[in-house]
């Protein structure tokens, strides 16, 4: 023990950081998805695989040897989305510079307005919003627009019989990118079942990339926000707000951060403002 620890250098502290880090992220990824319970059972998988060894079963030892002789596919198939996000996070640019504040206000009360127009007239609609993961193959699908962000514009779009109404808008760097775009609907089991099609979608999405969405349902008029798998209802006007201005903060201040990731993984989280 002490010619390990004697032996015990600057590199080594780093590698046990850098496999720390790894296997943090990789929890963090998972954390309250499917892709959790599968780990957890992949986790027996080896267990029983392991008291077949030392008991000497053989037949056992055969069946679950095979499986897991396969593993690395078996995690590729199972774990594919999770393992999207995470090469999304390796790529992101850590430089990026969002809008600056006068357009995030005025993304912001446009944005509202619009919401709360249609949520008035129990028009559903879903509205994206680009971060720093690039959102190019939903744009491929939907209609290219480049527009100025307005009220009118996007009450316009979503009530019908517009042929633009059904699917989402996505705004990407403070302008309407594209109308009618369809988005990966969510496959989570734990999902509320009073929830309908566009909730799924905006979830979906979330699971994907860093994305945040305003969904506004034409059967109750509420108007949710979605980032991250969690949903948000908005109140009112000044509620919705706040969590649209929160949303739009610059990339350093909520976007990924490797120092901070770092950090929390050493002394926990940063309180949220």
């Amino acid at each position: 023990m002490f010619s390990l620890l004697h032996n015990f250098g600057w590199r080594d502290i780093l590698d046990i950081i850098i496999v720390a880090f790894i296997i943090y992220r990789a929890i963090i990824l998972i954390k309250g998805t499917g892709a959790f319970q599968v780990l957890v059972g992949l986790i027996i998988i080896f267990t029983v695989f392991l008291f077949a060894v030392i008991f000497k079963l053989y037949a056992t030892e055969y069946i679950f040897g095979n499986f897991l002789s396969s593993i690395i596919i078996v995690i590729i198939v199972l774990f594919r989305n999770e393992i999207r996000r995470a090469l999304i996070e390796v790529g992101k640019n850590p430089f990026t510079v969002a809008q600056n504040k006068l357009e995030r206000v005025s993304l912001t009360e446009e944005t509202s307005k619009a919401a709360f127009e249609l949520a008035s007239k129990k028009i559903g609609a879903i509205i994206v919003f680009e971060r720093n993961v690039f959102l190019g193959d939903y744009l491929k699908i939907g209609v290219k627009l480049d527009s100025i962000l307005s009220k009118e514009l996007i009450v316009s779009i979503f009530t019908p019989p517009s042929p633009l109404h059904d699917g989402a808008v996505i705004i990407q760097k403070g302008r309407i990118a594209a109308a009618s775009c369809y988005l990966p609907l969510s496959t989570e089991d734990n999902i509320s079942k009073k929830l309908g099609t566009r909730h799924r979608a905006a979830i979906g999405l979330s699971e994907l990339t860093d994305a945040f969405s305003v969904v506004i349902s034409e059967e109750t008029g509420k108007i949710s926000v979605i980032r991250s798998k969690k949903i948000s209802e908005a109140e009112n006007m000044e509620d919705l707000r706040n969590q649209l201005l929160k949303n739009l903060k610059y990339q350093y201040e909520h976007g990924y951060n490797p120092i901070k990731s770092i950090y929390e993984l050493l002394f926990g989280k940063f309180n949220e403002k």
